[in-house]
């Protein structure tokens, strides 16, 4: 099956975000004994530290989706370490109008950059991003869940 990363129509996209959960991956980037947060500038968790993650392409196979997110918000090629998990997301809010909450279920990927002399590249869904090597009080529920249920923290 070929890859379809076509634009859908907002008011499509909405009337399909409206009945159904939207397939999602997000990359935990591990380097150097931390792992990146990136902090987001649209919603859903807009200004939040979050791990970087988009939509899943028809067609698209779920590591070739990582590599792929990797690649267009950090601006890195990485190696998969594997799946930490799947976890269903349920937001407040949406960055699609007349829709007031959105459900992802994202699967989450383990990585490392394939080059040890990598730079990060933000694209502009993020502004800045750090390396944290703990649970902290400040972070998104969800990114304490994925940390605490891995233990790729220690957590």
């Amino acid at each position: 099956m070929d890859v379809t990363d076509e634009h859908i129509p907002e008011e499509r996209f909405a009337e399909c975000l409206a009945v159904l959960p939207q397939a999602c991956v997000e990359v935990v980037l591990e380097h150097d004994g931390g792992v990146l947060l990136a902090r987001r500038t649209n919603e859903p968790a807009e200004g939040e530290w979050f791990w970087p993650g988009g939509r899943l392409y028809r067609g698209e196979r779920l590591p070739d989706a990582a590599r792929r997110v990797a690649r267009e918000e950090l601006g890195i090629a990485v190696g998969l370490l594997g799946q930490l998990g799947a976890y269903g997301h349920f937001w407040d809010t949406a960055s699609v109008d007349g829709l007031d909450s959105r459900h992802t279920v994202n699967v989450v990927y383990h990585c490392r950059p394939a080059d040890e002399d990598f730079e990060i590249d933000l694209d502009d869904q993020h502004d800045d991003y750090r390396f944290v090597t703990g649970v902290e009080d400040w972070m998104h529920e969800y990114v304490r869940e994925y940390v605490e249920d891995s233990g790729i923290l220690g957590g």
